[in-house]
């Protein structure tokens, strides 16, 4: 189900008609739809009901705007953060301390105090050096840092090379052989108190088979890390779990049959479990709004040429990404074209010889399944303004970040006293 929708034969955002937010907002624009944000929480809560007092922890980093985290907030989320701005937006926007998770490979000891100061759920400890640097930050604060550390299971996603973080080559996360002598060494430490393991192998995952592996690899070492008289009593098994972005493949897992392999798997563990989704809950929330400047000939194909560029969306770029492309008002027929932005890059291309609806300079264009890892990923490249974002609710809309000024770019620079103008 989407409520991205066509309605006499106009592409709707739930109630409201795309074309009203272009022209009240200009494009490229950023759409999300609340109804879909709430319903993918929802279901994802559904299919981890069963399990003992789980908390379900928001990747923030999939879409950290404001509007978004404090729907989810509503719906009981709370938020994983890997930055000391993602928990200080987490917070504003109303996630409450204690559904905090602060993962990450290169926390700062001022991240570190900055969340001991406001509260959290816990660390994602990812090395024995940053356990200690948590411990001297925690004993200077006159604080416990409750810790989960992160195992590298050694287990390949089965996803793109960009996004995987479970492999043994990838940064993330230590060794499963080093996971006693760690907890060993934090047992020890002032200030730390390591309360569980965390896991996440990649973004996108398309199989729960890596998953259950990874989870197998987990629930042994948990009967290990017991065996050595550690009590662990919390098991994060991240997110990853992905979303249909091209129709024509086979669509990925559903939530509630991720929620089945967890059952099955972690029953026996008795720990609290923490999962981490992003993508799941806001990918398919959202859409790319964009209108087209021109047509121009090309060797093979035409060039659709639109206002969206690889600074605003950089997934098709940065990873191949697929994601479909439609006119917001469908002539009917329909056309094969290279559909690309006005960057100076050969790489600033959103789909090549892609079968498309036909459109002529002015027409508005989607580019959908844009809720996750799109405007979060934005840049000023070539001096573009970062894009707007709009927010539907029914029939009401809102802008929930307004559109960069490149009058901002421009007073973010400072020319120095010794460089004289002509």
């Amino acid at each position: 189900m989407t409520d991205f929708e066509l309605r006499q034969g106009v592409l709707h955002c739930e109630d409201v008609p795309l074309p009203a937010i272009a022209d009240a907002v200009g494009t490229p624009v950023y759409v999300y739809s609340t109804a879909t944000v709430q319903r993918r929480a929802r279901e994802f809560k559904m299919a981890v009901a069963a399990l003992e007092n789980p908390l379900v922890a928001f990747a923030v980093k999939a879409n950290p705007n404001a509007a978004i985290l404090a729907i989810l907030a509503g719906e009981g989320f709370g938020a994983d953060v890997v930055s000391g701005g993602e928990y200080r937006r987490a917070r504003a926007a109303g996630v409450k301390a204690s559904k905090i998770v602060f993962s990450g490979v290169g926390k700062t000891a001022d991240e570190m105090a900055g969340a001991l100061e406001g509260g959290l759920f816990q660390f994602n400890v990812e090395s024995r050096d940053e356990a200690e640097m948590l411990s001297s930050v925690a004993v200077s604060m006159g604080r416990r840092a409750p810790i989960s550390f992160r195992i590298n299971p050694d287990v390949a996603a089965g996803t793109h090379a960009k996004i995987s973080t479970g492999s043994a080559q990838d940064k993330f996360g230590i060794n499963a052989a080093e996971a006693v002598a760690a907890f060993n060494r934090a047992s020890k430490l002032p200030g730390i108190e390591a309360q569980g393991v965390a896991i996440h192998i990649g973004s996108q995952l398309t199989s729960l088979e890596p998953l259950e592996l990874a989870f197998s690899r987990l629930g042994e070492l948990i009967d290990q890390l017991r065996r050595a008289g550690h009590q662990i009593s919390v098991a994060d098994l991240g997110g990853g779990l992905g979303i249909s972005y091209d129709a024509t493949k086979p669509a990925p897992p559903s939530p509630a049959s991720y929620g089945a392999l967890v059952e099955r798997v972690a029953q026996r563990w008795g720990v609290q479990l923490l999962f981490e989704p992003g993508r799941l809950i806001v990918g398919d929330a959202g859409v790319l709004l964009t209108e087209v400047i021109r047509l121009k000939n090309g060797a093979n194909h035409p060039f659709v040429i639109v206002d969206a560029a690889m600074n605003d969306l950089m997934r098709p770029t940065l990873y191949e990404a697929w994601h479909e492309i439609e006119a917001v008002t469908p002539r009917g027929d329909r056309m094969v074209a290279d559909i690309v932005g006005p960057v100076c890059e050969s790489g600033d291309t959103f789909a090549r010889a892609r079968q498309s609806d036909r459109v002529e300079a002015g027409d508005l264009m989607v580019i959908r399944t844009a809720g996750a890892y799109a405007a979060t990923m934005g840049s000023s490249y070539n001096s573009r303004p970062l894009a707007a974002e709009v927010l539907v609710n029914g029939s009401d809309w809102t802008v929930v970040r307004e559109r960069q000024d490149v009058e901002a770019l421009i007073r973010g620079d400072i020319i120095p006293t010794w460089i004289k103008p002509v």
